[in-house]
């Protein structure tokens, strides 16, 4: 294991019977870097990160988080992990404080009282402490969750979909938070499908059933996926579109409120059909950096579910 990796797996695979949910999954995540799960529902990103914190043991593969074997130090590796599920998982009939109280109690961590009420004070909830759980707000909720993640000190924090059903405020908040922990030299690995959250990833895997298709530094994803975008403005989208599909060098076209983004891997094919749409004069056309987005639409496009009827 290169030392510099709080996480490096290699084939880790895992089946639900006929069906493969992980197929050969590598990943290598360096040391307090925020590493992005990106995938639909249902891609196998829950299950990979079960795998690596030591909540489900691998049919296959092998590797190391935090320096303990996935598949035989799994207690070792729980110690040191904070895990943050998709479903809050707190009790909803004991306060914030007593939840935190809990959970603390369970890691056996020291001066136990007075690291529930830093816990409490970092995160904000000081004033909130005797509020039950379940009266809370998605975005209160969610900061207690993390707080909870956050009480033994773990190295390493995984979060599944952690701002889901969040308000874009607590959203924003949550992150500045995320980004805060890194700095510490925490290792942040979080799935999500918002796009504006991987752009805040220093590094991205994309996942799709099961699969992962490509990773890399978030910076970078775009030009290894070899798209060019051309973005179109003016009036009648809807028209153009449909007459844009088919043509020379256009791999896919995604509407973005009131503009669309064309994109292919053929830049010169695609280039010259722009250039005779330009010719026209009606829409305004603008070559543009291919984004995270575009790549995981185009990446997305050629994967193939694993669990449909027709699969293999």
């Amino acid at each position: 294991m290169n030392e510099g990796n709080a996480i490096s797996v290699h084939g880790l695979t895992k089946r639900f019977g006929d069906k493969t949910v992980v197929d050969h999954f590598d990943i290598e995540v360096p040391r307090g870097a925020i590493y992005g799960f990106l995938g639909p529902n249902g891609s196998g990103k829950t299950t990979t990160i079960r795998m690596l914190c030591g909540l489900l043991l691998p049919d296959a593969g092998e590797g190391t988080c935090l320096g303990f074997d996935v598949r035989k130090q799994a207690a070792a590796i729980k110690t040191q992990v904070g895990y943050m599920t998709q479903k809050f998982s707190l009790y909803e009939d004991l306060s914030i404080r007593e939840n935190l109280d809990f959970v603390a109690r369970m890691y056996g961590v020291k001066d136990r009282r007075k690291r529930v009420t830093a816990a409490l004070e970092d995160l904000g909830l000081a004033d909130r402490a005797g509020q039950l759980a379940g009266t809370l707000s998605g975005g209160w909720k969610q900061r207690l969750a993390l707080a909870a993640c956050l009480i033994h000190d773990p190295q390493l924090l995984l979060l599944d979909e952690p701002t889901a059903g969040v308000d874009p405020k607590a959203r924003r908040d949550f992150w500045d938070e995320i980004r805060r922990l890194s700095k510490t030299g925490v290792t942040v690995l979080v799935s999500t499908h918002y796009m504006d959250e991987a752009v805040q990833c220093d590094f991205i895997t994309y996942i799709a059933y099961g699969k992962k298709l490509i990773d890399g530094k978030s910076a970078e994803i775009p030009a290894m996926v070899g798209l060019t975008t051309w973005r179109a403005e003016g009036p009648d989208l809807a028209a153009l579109e449909a007459e844009l599909a088919g043509q020379k060098g256009v791999a896919q076209i995604a509407r973005f409120g009131s503009t669309l983004h064309v994109s292919g891997v053929d830049a010169a094919g695609l280039e010259a059909t722009v250039r005779a749409f330009e010719a026209r004069g009606v829409h305004r056309w603008s070559l543009m950096p291919a984004g995270l987005e575009e790549a995981f639409i185009y990446l997305m496009t050629g994967a193939r579910d694993n669990f449909a009827r027709d699969a293999a």
